[in-house]
């Protein structure tokens, strides 16, 4: 897989350690990319966390897939990581262009590393 496969805005699965609750496969939004082999991404959960901003999305957010969605799902702005493209293990779609415009402004800091 390229680096050209995911662009900002794609939704993929990707295992994402959050918190306490260890490695997990979830959905991901990619921001961007960063070093050679690796993009950004901000986790996404079905839960917003009471003490932290989020970003919500529903199904009409996509342009191209989407997740199975029967509520908003939130995008964890505050929990932003690198990872390496091949832990990517699918993608599930792509957000409209204004849905993923208030991400990028959302995401303040970048981590170099996991």
């Amino acid at each position: 897989m390229g680096m050209g496969r995911y662009v900002a805005g794609d939704v993929v699965l990707a295992r994402l350690g959050l918190g306490n609750g260890g490695d997990k496969v979830r959905p991901a939004v990619v921001i961007g990319p960063a070093e050679q082999g690796t993009i950004v991404v901000c986790p996404v959960s079905s839960r917003a966390p009471g003490d932290a901003p989020v970003h919500p999305i529903a199904l009409d957010d996509f342009v191209s897939g989407g997740l199975d969605l029967f509520d908003e799902s939130y995008v964890l702005t505050v929990h932003p990581c690198t990872i390496r493209v091949r832990e990517v293990v699918g993608k599930k779609g792509r957000l409209k262009p204004e849905a993923f415009g208030p991400l990028g402004a959302a995401v303040r800091h970048i981590p170099s590393g996991r």
